[in-house]
């Protein structure tokens, strides 16, 4: 049995070095190298200030702001620690509940709008902290950011259409609006800064 233990224990501290140091410090070198912006989170900063990341989807309520997906994490909404969606099933009729109520509450916060709503701006993601929205879920929400803030609607569409990005080479993936860069420019135009 001793014949055995030794070469056990020298793999798995070897193993054990490797997968557990080795590796990680070695990645992770090469993604600050490769992708400094990346590897540190996608972090936004404005005026200074850290004001979020890229990648998490932050709740904004005021009028004057765009808003993301709903988001179905627990014990908060985008809540990074928690990911994860509803689990609810379309049939669900806790989920058509809380559709209607979404549906109503973007009714009542825009009366005047009388355009589909985009699911995205109803419906929580896979992870319940998507950062992006639709350019349809962005434009519907355009007339009530514009009255809000007192500017002319055609400036807050064309903001939207600069902060679209397009899929990734033209086709992976669908185009979207980053809800954080997209407030975060609203906010310079306010204060004269862009």
């Amino acid at each position: 049995m001793n014949s055995h233990f030794r070469p056990a224990a020298v793999l798995l501290l070897v193993l054990t070095l490797l997968c557990g140091a080795v590796y990680p410090l070695l990645v992770t070198g090469i993604g600050r190298v490769a992708f400094p912006e990346q590897a540190a989170g996608s972090l936004v900063t404005d005026a200074g200030k850290l004001r979020g990341s890229r990648l998490i989807g932050q709740p904004f309520s005021s009028p004057r702001y765009f808003w993301g997906r709903p988001s179905a994490t627990a014990p908060m909404p985008y809540n990074a620690a928690g990911s994860s969606g509803s689990n609810q099933g379309p049939l669900n009729p806790a989920l058509l509940d809380a559709v209607k109520g979404r549906i109503d509450a973007l009714r009542a916060a825009d009366p005047g709008n009388t355009a589909p709503v985009p699911v995205d701006l109803v419906t929580a993601s896979a992870s319940g902290l998507d950062p992006d929205i639709s350019p349809a879920a962005a434009l519907y929400q355009a007339g009530r950011v514009a009255r809000a803030r007192g500017i002319p609607p055609s400036a807050v569409e064309d903001l939207v259409r600069r902060h679209t990005e397009q899929p990734f080479l033209g086709f992976l993936g669908e185009a979207r609006v980053n809800v954080l860069a997209l407030n975060l420019a609203l906010d310079r135009v306010a204060n004269g800064r862009d």
